[in-house]
């Protein structure tokens, strides 16, 4: 049997999946032992059982002069800060997008102006988000918007464009309205195609975030990190990266099995 037809057994798929993530962990753990035993002090790579001991310490032990445990607090205000982002860009790539992909005068004076905007380094804007909205909450959001919304509409567009025309001409002649037509018949098709956009935009979105709050900010997990790095406290960076990836993971999984749950018609392919 050729190679291209073999598919690995649910065992062996396990396997197979978790075997970059224990080839990472080994390097890295031989890798600081390697550094700490030719320097005891060495922070770069601290030793897993430091990280593991630093994580336990800021997920359980609040702050001396506050109490507060930052690490959650870091963490409730990044997200709240991403989904706010990421639910107005989702809101808007969808209304732009059904309207550029159905009207063929919104197409053409939205269109290309997306496609310039798409073109655009979103953290060049940055420190003008600052100087227009202030070092707030708003422009941490507003650059989330500005940096994936356009993507997202493109993408949207185009998937509205591909809906075949005999599905439109159909609806115009069971009597529907442009309104109803998008409702009935474009919208349930690119609901999916969403969910999809929002999962891939989700990076750069984290990316954005973390570029705002290490720049002004006061509390956020961006901020946190680049606070600490001046003292190269690598086991408390470690563990908010890996944090940081965990909630990008959950996130991603919970985006992802909703749309098999909303969408069994649809395979979630990405």
């Amino acid at each position: 049997m050729r190679l291209i037809n073999r598919t690995p057994s649910r065992p062996m798929a396990v396997a197979l999946a978790a075997l970059p993530f224990v080839a990472i962990a080994v390097a890295y753990s031989v890798s600081s032992e390697i550094r700490l035993a030719a320097n005891p002090s060495d922070k770069l790579l601290p030793a897993p059982s430091t990280i593991w001991e630093t994580a336990i310490r800021l997920f359980t032990q609040g702050d001396r002069r506050t109490g507060e445990i930052l690490l959650w607090k870091d963490t409730l205000a990044s997200l709240t800060r991403l989904f706010g982002g990421v639910g107005i860009a989702a809101a808007l790539s969808l209304t732009l997008g059904m309207l550029i992909g159905l009207l063929p005068y919104a197409r053409r004076l939205l269109s290309d102006f997306v496609a310039v905007l798409s073109m655009v380094p979103p953290l060049a804007l940055l420190p003008i988000l600052f100087i227009v909205f202030g070092l707030g909450e708003t422009s941490k959001v507003v650059l989330i918007v500005i940096g994936i919304t356009p993507f997202m509409t493109r993408d949207l567009s185009q998937r509205v464009l591909d809906i075949p025309h005999e599905q439109i001409v159909k609806a115009q002649t069971l009597g529907a309205s442009s309104l109803v037509i998008a409702l009935r018949v474009a919208l349930p098709q690119i609901l999916p195609r969403l969910i999809s956009n929002i999962r891939l935009s989700l990076g750069s979105a984290w990316l954005f975030l973390i570029a705002a709050e290490a720049v002004a900010s006061d509390v956020g997990l961006g901020y946190r990190i680049f606070l600490v790095r001046r003292y190269l406290a690598m086991d408390v960076i470690l563990t908010y990266v890996v944090w940081i990836t965990f909630l990008a993971f959950v996130i991603d999984w919970a985006l992802k099995t909703l749309s098999r749950r909303a969408f069994p018609w649809m395979e979630a392919g990405l």
